[in-house]
């Protein structure tokens, strides 16, 4: 069988996403965009059990299937979906000095990442994970 297409190509669709992201938040490196990224989605995943975890990054491109799951501390608690001001500081809390991530974080993010999935199949399994999670990912601002 010859090599998955979205393995052949996931360096490529990895650039597309950060380029998306440096687009969409303002950022002025790919570097910013990956931290604002990678912030976006461990915020994300503190809020799911850890097959819930697994579901979700079954529909991400492999490079930020990798992000999302990399240095999973498991005994870490479980965190509950908050405001969006709070979980924005989350998304800030990573490398705190380095860390340039916009108030838009989330919603950039997202937008950027409903444009590289299939948004049937990310819609199908947000619906599976709990309450907050849909309104996570969503492209209008929290109000």
């Amino acid at each position: 069988m010859p090599i998955p297409m979205e393995y052949q190509h996931a360096s490529e669709e990895f650039e597309r996403f950060l380029r998306l992201v440096v687009e969409r938040t303002g950022l002025a490196t790919r570097n910013q965009a990956y931290t604002t990224a990678q912030s976006v989605l461990l915020t994300f995943r503190r809020r799911l059990e850890i097959s819930e975890a697994i579901r979700f990054a079954g529909v991400l491109p492999p490079v930020l299937r990798a992000i999302f799951v990399a240095d999973w501390d498991m005994e870490e608690p479980l965190r509950a979906f908050s405001s969006r001001a709070a979980l924005t500081e989350e998304v800030r809390s990573l490398r705190r000095d380095h860390n340039f991530s916009p108030d838009s974080a989330i919603v950039d993010v997202a937008g950027a990442l409903r444009t590289c999935v299939d948004a049937v199949e990310f819609d199908r399994i947000l619906a599976t994970l709990p309450p907050g999670a849909g309104e996570f990912w969503s492209l209008a601002p929290p109000g």
